[in-house]
């Protein structure tokens, strides 16, 4: 009985302001939406926030993950990343090549891979480093407080526009569609894809246990904090992690019949900026096709969910303690968030997609330019990270 006065008085003090502002402007956006585009894009909006509060309640993201290996030998995120890809995998795989999910039609991310998709993701890795953050970190990051992400959330709306802008030039360029379970069929495109994931899995144990001599522990961090506390405080195990993200895009999957994309809507935000500042946009190649630019934010379910995941990010910072507004940044990172930004921005448009929509939807969709795209970038990050180390960034 005692334990529970403790764990409910340790919750309940955490209800401050910001707390109460958190719980109002998730009713907000999910009445709102309800309102204005239907009840699918409200429920969107809600996957948006269950995603926001895992990633950073389970202190997850891509960016991360990558540079504790690149920089540690750590691989446990990228373990991570990896299993969440073969779960994933095994989930959509057999539902796209069947076309249908319960009675909707579905579609996964299968796009061209060529010069574009290499350099696009290549810009984004050295984005990645640059900015401190992958596409969905931005939302994550910006949710919970990050003035410094902020700044690149700026630059990725800019660079995303930018690329729209030369997208014809980009889309000119010769590029194959390869989709494995049209190839191999759904057991030996699976296969195919859970061998890649087996083998960057068991890769990183070897180098790593070499390196550290032993396999890093997932369970270290926060291993005292027990209960509703370990909830709260956000340590929360990665397996949970794992399921609720694959989970999320498979929700995605159901509610738009199509997987979980990030990107794209910043190039939509800073072209409704612009369409409200009077330029207009309807004669670029990426907007010609669209209605997009002639209805609310709303409608467009990739926004939904990312104002989603910075709301549920911002719920998660605030009952975790962790939320803080730091306005103190030199220029110098001023000026490298903002180039990271417009990296990944550019990157994201010509390549088809970001760490989420080209990678994590790519792979799950049986497109082999998801692999494609996972080379380039990380081969971005490793030079990103030799650019801020030799400019001691």
């Amino acid at each position: 009985m005692e334990i529970t006065k403790i764990t409910f008085a340790s919750v309940t003090q955490k209800l401050n302001l910001l707390n109460v502002l958190s719980i109002l402007a998730t009713i907000g956006l999910v009445t709102t939406v309800n309102n204005i585009a239907g009840r699918e894009n409200a429920l969107l909006s809600l996957v948006g926030i269950m995603i926001g509060i895992t990633l950073v309640a389970g202190k997850f993201g891509f960016t991360g993950g990558w540079s504790a290996w690149i920089n540690r030998r750590d691989g446990r995120g990228l373990r991570a990343q990896m299993l969440i890809l073969a779960l994933a995998s095994v989930v959509f795989y057999p539902i796209l090549a069947q076309g249908s999910l319960f009675g909707s039609d579905v579609r996964g991310f299968v796009v061209p891979m060529g010069l574009a998709t290499i350099f696009g993701s290549f810009l984004f890795g050295i984005g990645m480093q640059f900015g401190g953050c992958c596409a969905s970190g931005a939302l994550s990051w910006t949710g919970s407080g990050s003035t410094r992400v902020f700044l690149t959330v700026i630059g990725f709306i800019t660079g995303a526009v930018w690329g729209t802008s030369d997208l014809a030039f980009w889309r000119a360029l010769p590029g194959v569609r390869v989709n494995l379970t049209t190839e191999f069929g759904v057991v030996g495109g699976l296969g195919f894809t859970l061998l890649i994931c087996a083998a960057i899995a068991i890769s990183t144990l070897i180098i790593e246990k070499r390196r550290h001599g032993k396999i890093l522990s997932y369970t270290e961090e926060g291993k005292q904090t027990q209960g509703w506390n370990k909830l709260v405080k956000g340590h929360w195990p990665i397996l949970a992690v794992v399921l609720i993200l694959v989970l999320a895009n498979f929700l995605t999957l159901l509610l738009a019949g199509r997987p979980w994309g990030v990107s794209g809507a910043f190039a939509l935000w800073g072209a409704k900026l612009m369409s409200t500042a009077g330029m207009d946009l309807s004669s670029w190649d990426y907007w010609k096709s669209s209605t997009a630019l002639d209805r609310s934010v709303f409608f467009d379910v990739t926004s939904v969910m990312n104002f989603g995941i910075i709301i549920g990010s911002f719920v998660s910072a605030q009952y975790m303690g962790m939320f803080k507004l730091e306005w103190k940044i030199s220029l110098k990172l001023v000026i490298v968030s903002i180039i990271g930004g417009i990296m990944l921005g550019y990157g994201s448009r010509i390549a088809n997609g970001c760490n989420i929509g080209a990678f994590f939807s790519g792979v799950s969709s049986a497109s082999f330019s998801g692999w494609v795209w996972f080379i380039s970038a990380f081969v971005g990050n490793i030079l990103g990270i030799f650019i801020k180390k030799s400019l001691s960034i």
